[in-house]
Order: C-alpha cells, then structure tokens, then sequence
C-alpha cells in the first residue's frame, strides 16, 4: 500500500545556525548582509546553498566580489565553507544582533543516505536547534549514514533535524520508510509515478511499485554538522 501524499511546498531550510552574539568587529556591511539574506532565500526556495555563479548572476556582480565577500563573512563568523563542494556554504550566523533561542529535539538513531535498510530507533539524547525553525511541531534528529545526499549538502556523519509529519510535497527531501525500511531522500511525484530520489549520480533512484508500503515519516528542516579541530 503506497500511503504517500502530496502537501503545498513548504521552505526547505537546511541550515542549523548556533548562538552567537556579534561583537564590533562581527558587524557587517549592507552589501554583506544582502549576500547572507540571498544565500538563506536560496536555502529556502531550494532545500541547499547556491552556487558562486548562482549568487554572481543572482545579485549582478562578478565572481571575484562574491568570492571576496564570502571570505569576508567566513573571517566574521557569518558563514562556513565546506573546501571542495560548489555548495559548501553554510550559514553560521545570519547577521541579526543578539543571541538565537535553541531548543533540544531528540536525537533518535540512524538513518542512511543509500539503500534503505531497517532503522534501529534509539534515544541517543538530545540535539539543540533553532526555536523558530522546529515551533511548536514536533521534530526528531537522525544521524546520517551514506553519500547519496551529499549534493544537497547531507553528508555521511551530519544529522538531519526532521519535522513529524505524514504527507510531503513533490521535491521535498523527506525521511521515509518503504516495506519498513529507512532512507532519507528527495520525494518526486509525477502523476502516478513516485520516486525517492538520490542528490548523487552514483546512485539510483528508487522507483516506488504499487504493492510497496511508502509511509512518510517527516521532512528534513535542517542539517547539522559537527565542527572538526
């Protein structure tokens, strides 16, 4: 039985972002705080960071500015970059004075980022994230296993906030469990015909037949990922 359903697209914001509070020397420019406001509008229109190019075409200037800016943001504490991915930024602070109220969601187990295979649902304890991300819905983490998500900036290791809920929106990055076993991955319906699709070429996606059990178990809100050093 295929249970799953379609909603109004909702934002797909995939940053996790940690209290801090902005000293002088933290401060941004107008133009700064126009490059983070661009870089959050496109996480949550599209689920991840843009491009340099993206952002180069989207605010009409050259690719040296934006490579300038961001490492000015990066040298302020505004955002983080991941060497070697073309969507490797992450916000970190988004320039608003003051401190962000953080609040813990459980921290609940596995879930892999390649083929599905069956969870092992524990309370490993608890993660803090943004109050005005998760409101009063209720959310659970998952740590990441797997590659296939790598792409959108869900990396093998990183944990995934989750919003509970049992209907998505075609393009959303959910987590599901299909014949009882978990992946997360990125939901596509077209007409009849429903996919979970990976954000890496090495893998497939997985076409959903009509005699499997699809149920959604939530929508990915946001990724954390543990600072190394």
């Amino acid at each position: 039985m295929n249970t799953a359903q379609t909603s109004k697209p909702a934002n797909k914001n995939l940053v996790n972002a940690k209290p801090k509070s902005l000293s002088k020397a933290n401060e941004i420019t107008e133009q700064q705080q126009a490059t983070l406001t661009e870089i959050q509008n496109h996480i949550d229109e599209f689920g991840f960071p843009p491009t340099v190019d993206e952002l180069a075409s989207k605010m009409q200037i050259t690719k040296a500015t934006v490579h300038g800016m961001l490492n000015r943001l990066i040298k302020k504490g505004h955002l983080r970059r991941t060497h070697g991915k073309a969507r490797g930024i992450e916000i970190v602070n988004s320039g608003v004075m003051g401190l962000i109220a953080l609040v813990p969601v459980p921290l609940l187990g596995d879930v892999p980022a390649g083929a599905p295979f069956l969870p092992h649902e524990n309370n490993r304890g608890q993660v803090l994230v943004q109050a005005s991300l998760v409101k009063d819905s209720n959310c659970f983490a998952l740590q990441v296993v797997g590659e296939s998500m790598k792409d959108v900036g869900i990396q093998n290791g990183d944990t995934v906030i989750v919003r509970q809920q049992q209907v998505a929106a075609s393009g959303e990055i959910i987590v599901a469990s299909l014949d009882g076993e978990v992946t997360v991955k990125r939901l596509s319906i077209d007409k009849d015909r429903i996919e979970l699709r990976p954000a890496n070429k090495t893998f497939k996606p997985i076409l959903i037949r009509p005699e499997q059990d699809l149920r959604i178990l939530g929508r990915v809100l946001a990724v954390s990922r543990p600072l190394k050093g």
